[in-house]
């Protein structure tokens, strides 16, 4: 697997998991004080936009690495939840390093 399908997963994490703690935030000043409506559409259609980014790259790291439907599920949901995907993205890195580099096996290459 090649370095790069492992740095855009970790980038997306992190854009991700930091535009949904901004979104929670501004969340709570629209409902709680009546304030930023239009500063939250704005941040919940950027979030919406690269959470489906982070989707594509967390499933294409996910199949290269061939993880369980479970383990898949339970990375493409961490975008969802605030500060999981900081979690998750450090877990899956040290699973998936030693992975990279690694030459990929004689069948795919024939």
């Amino acid at each position: 697997m090649k370095k790069s399908v492992l740095t855009r997963y970790r980038v997306m994490a992190y854009v991700t998991a930091v535009m949904l703690l901004v979104l929670c935030t501004c969340m709570v000043f629209k409902y709680g004080f009546d304030m930023g409506e239009d500063v939250t559409f704005a941040v919940s259609q950027a979030h919406g936009f690269l959470y489906i980014i982070y989707l594509v790259f967390a499933f294409d790291l996910g199949s290269k690495a061939r993880w369980s439907f479970g383990k898949l599920l339970w990375v493409l949901l961490s975008g969802t939840i605030p500060f999981a995907a900081f979690f998750v993205e450090r877990k899956i890195t040290r699973q998936v390093e030693p992975l990279v580099g690694e030459p990929a096996p004689a069948a795919a290459k024939a």
